[in-house]
């Protein structure tokens, strides 16, 4: 079996556990390891069963390496774009945490050499997208098991850590704008939850600076999300501080309605109703006994089903997100997550920017000639 071989970059908390994913599968090959920190460099290698000579301190020793088909990128946000750009244009494939850029510039560059290079596969790390309960969600969705989608509100509200190391997420000219931090993740559940069903238009954005720690860039945000059939999206983000992890959902349509508690214990996180699926009852999916009281055993969800309820990768579905990349390229399939397949995502954050300093609504899909007049002065 002809196995893909993979130039890795970044040795952080992420990355470490992305590495040992690979290592686990038997169709990859990790061939170099590009990490700044050598001694955390030759750690982490050494932790995930490969040999340190395989650490690089040159990013081109990846890029320009002809046996490398794809490079992985867990470096710190603002070198997503820049690594990315180098390795398409040297014919890699890219694996991108999220953000995929932290420039508008570098944002359009990525989008336009993936259209101008379709036999690339790139990927944008929206790890929720894997979770089963997103899955269910929007397959739920999709089956018009609520009817037609009128109101969806998605949160983010969790103090990202800045421990240590992990201070840089503090500094913009790093960071870029805090919704590519982790608001991002909320936009992308919303988007991809109304994708059979609706299409955004348009935003409108308010943003705060931190009240509680030092970011540089606003963490803290409300967005207004207007799609094409009527329906209202809510998203509120805060990175800077908060109680515990709130990754709440709530999503209500002409026949039904969903919730997400992430700070509830596990038998009541989830409930819905629906007039196709539940009698127009209430439910837990994930509570055996209330469904069975109910007389609705064939709404109970399985044991393994997954939630977002907690910003430990570890616990997320990094193992999914690692499988379904190695299999497009193996497929030389697109990903719905490529640089331009997920573009919509991007595009509400680069908005919301746009809105929240114009204090007033914008358009989408993004008028890319106006945005970047925008951003040249932003």
């Amino acid at each position: 079996m002809n196995k893909i071989r993979i130039g890795f970059v970044g040795a952080g908390w992420m990355g470490s556990v992305q590495l040992k994913r690979l290592t686990e599968r038997n169709d990859v090959e990790v061939l170099a390891l590009f990490e700044v920190n050598k001694e955390r460099g030759i750690e982490v290698l050494k932790s995930v069963g490969l040999s340190p000579s395989l650490l690089v301190t040159d990013y081109n020793d990846i890029v320009n390496n002809p046996a490398i088909d794809a490079v992985w990128l867990v470096s710190p946000n603002s070198f997503h774009a820049p690594q990315a750009i180098a390795a398409m244009k040297a014919g890699k494939h890219v694996f991108s945490e999220k953000p995929a850029a932290t420039t508008f510039a570098d944002f359009c560059t990525e989008i336009e050499l993936e259209k101008a290079n379709p036999k690339l596969v790139t990927f944008v790390d929206y790890i929720l997208y894997f979770d089963s309960m997103e899955q269910q969600l929007r397959n739920m969705v999709a089956k018009g098991q609520f009817g037609d989608i009128t109101q969806i509100q998605i949160n983010y509200r969790h103090p990202v850590n800045i421990a240590g190391d992990k201070v840089w997420k503090l500094n913009k000219a790093i960071m870029g704008n805090a919704i590519g931090m982790g608001i991002n993740h909320a936009i992308s559940v919303m988007i991809f939850s109304m994708a059979s069903q609706a299409k955004p238009v348009g935003i409108y954005a308010t943003s705060m600076p931190a009240k509680v720690r030092g970011f540089e860039a606003d963490p803290i945000w409300a967005l207004t999300v207007h799609f094409d059939n009527g329906a209202t999206g809510f998203c509120f983000g805060n990175i800077d501080n908060g109680n515990g992890y709130d990754a709440f959902h709530s999503l209500y349509g002409t026949e039904g309605a969903f919730t997400f508690d992430s700070q509830q214990e596990r038998p009541n996180k989830v409930r819905y109703w629906s007039q196709k699926a539940t009698q127009g009852k209430w439910i837990f999916p994930l509570n055996l006994q209330q469904c069975k009281s109910q007389g609705l055993e064939q709404c109970i969800w399985p044991d393994d089903t997954t939630t977002p309820d907690n910003g430990n990768v570890v616990e997320h579905q990094t193992g999914s997100a690692v499988g379904h990349f190695i299999d497009c390229v193996k497929n030389k399939a697109k990903s719905p997550l490529s640089f331009a397949n997920s573009s919509i995502i991007a595009e509400i954050g680069w908005a919301a920017q746009m809105s929240a300093s114009l204090r007033q609504p914008v358009s989408l899909p993004l008028d890319w000639t106006k945005a970047g007049k925008f951003f040249e002065n932003f």
